[in-house]
């Protein structure tokens, strides 16, 4: 019998589940009833099983059981007490488990684990049709949305504490995985441990620190390099366009890359020179903001990084950057040691003389 606490949760669901629809049957299944002689039989349900059909059904004759004796959700757990209590202490119930156990199980028998009526994702894809999309028809994909338990990787089934059905908070579901040590991307290039990175890195980016990843990454797919919100150049050199930058500048100053001269905007600058120009600001090969700065944690303040890769190998490009009273230093980097000095003044221009 659905509580009040159920309706509300339900009520919650229907509103942060995306692309949700009234449940159904799914993979075009139009019935619970048992499987056909001579199917494939994964998983199968123990009343069924062993012929008490007057556990659920008015009647005990398997050949005529009659209808079921309830309401469906009440039968369930009259047997699966632990699930009705973690539905119940849950703050985050999934609508379709709030309907109807059998929109996603069959009750008596089953070709798929659990009893299930489709193997996740095609499962969840039957109402999360608009999530699917974008997981599996993005030009750059989240290859844990389909891998192994496919959604179940992230998200419970029946109820959860966090928002959206996840089961741990999002930047810890995120670190989980993004921090092991050899995990590589389609292309066979190395990607960040980000429990290492964070654990010996000081300087952390705000959403970072903040630990939304979802600030700057989508979770199940998206048209940009990385999953990324908004466009970031994915190489070392690019064309200034501030329209590449958006991500960044969704949060940072436009200005700083726009302005040549400047003595309020940065701290990266020879004088009134603003630096962040002189690199970034180029109609061909501008530094992108990762020649310089990491994006998630770096050992010095302003996330620079020690070295960005440079090429199709592992080669790292050493910055050797050091911060100075005024300014800082770099050398043996793109060019020979070079220097900054803020506080240098610039003599003011003068007439042609009389």
């Amino acid at each position: 019998m659905q509580t009040a606490g159920a309706t509300s949760r339900l009520m919650g669901a229907v509103l942060i589940i995306s692309a949700i629809v009234v449940a159904t049957p799914a993979s075009g299944a139009t019935s619970t009833a048992p499987l056909p002689a001579g199917a494939e039989v994964v998983w199968s349900h123990a009343p069924f099983e062993m012929g008490e059909c007057g556990l659920c059904h008015t009647s005990d004759d398997a050949a005529d059981p009659g209808p079921v004796s309830g309401e469906v959700n009440e039968l369930c757990f009259g047997c699966h007490v632990e699930t009705q209590e973690a539905m119940e202490a849950a703050s985050m119930s999934h609508a379709a488990a709030v309907d109807d156990c059998t929109s996603c199980h069959n009750p008596h028998n089953s070709s798929h684990h659990k009893l299930l009526l489709a193997q996740p994702p095609e499962l969840c894809a039957d109402c999360h049709s608009e999530v699917w999309e974008e997981a599996t028809q993005s030009p750059v994909q989240h290859e844990a949305v389909k891998e192994g338990v496919a959604c179940l990787n992230c998200h419970g089934p029946h109820a959860t504490n966090v928002d959206h059905l996840l089961t741990a908070l999002p930047y810890n579901l995120c670190v989980d995985c993004h921090g092991q040590p050899d995990m590589i991307d389609d292309d066979g290039k190395q990607l960040t441990n980000f429990s290492e990175l964070l654990s010996t890195n000081p300087s952390i980016h705000g959403p970072v620190a903040a630990q939304d990843c979802s600030a700057c990454h989508q979770p199940h797919g998206g048209s940009t390099f990385r999953m990324l919100v908004e466009d970031y150049p994915a190489k070392f050199y690019a064309p200034f366009d501030a329209e590449n930058y958006s991500l960044c500048f969704s949060c940072h100053n436009e200005s700083v890359m726009a302005e040549a001269n400047t003595t309020t905007l940065t701290g990266f600058r020879d004088g009134s020179t603003n630096l962040h120009f002189v690199h970034v600001n180029k109609t061909d090969r501008g530094r992108t903001c990762r020649a310089c700065h990491e994006v998630h944690a770096a050992p010095q303040d302003h996330l620079i990084r020690d070295g960005v890769p440079y090429g199709k190998g592992d080669w790292v490009l050493k910055i050797n950057y050091t911060i100075q009273a005024n300014g800082g230093t770099c050398e043996k980097t793109c060019h020979g040691a070079k220097s900054y000095d803020r506080s240098k003044t610039v003599a003011p221009e003068t007439g042609p003389a009389e």
